[in-house]
């Protein structure tokens, strides 16, 4: 009688919990919010790319800015000497190539952000 009595409750604490489960997954909001379109790591990331975009962005033209400004003092100030003619070139051309690049980033995170998504 003893064990009879053990099955049936087991069966029913058994039943219960399996109520408990199919209610849990088909009506609570925990566990629909795991499935909604923003994952908060990819909108964590997003927000990530885009303040690295911007800081770049404000660093990078007060330096492109300067370099070139350099650049084209150290040739005018170069008196003929031709080393110093060559290093202001490769100043300029340099950074305005790295300047170049920091402004195609945009291209660069979108395409990450493409694949992310």
């Amino acid at each position: 009688m003893l064990v009879k009595f053990n099955k049936l409750i087991f069966f029913i604490l058994f039943t219960l919990l399996l109520l408990f489960i199919f209610y849990f997954f088909t009506y609570s909001t925990v566990f629909a919010g795991l499935f909604d379109n923003t994952p908060e790591l990819v909108t964590t990331l997003n927000n990530a790319f885009e303040d690295i975009e911007g800081w770049l962005l404000t660093l990078a033209t007060p330096a492109a800015a300067v370099a070139v400004g350099v650049g084209v003092f150290m040739k005018k100030f170069s008196f003929g000497d031709e080393e110093r003619i060559r290093i202001a070139k490769k100043l300029i051309r340099g950074s305005l190539f790295s300047y170049a690049f920091i402004l195609a980033i945009n291209l660069i995170l979108s395409a990450i952000q493409s694949l992310i998504k």
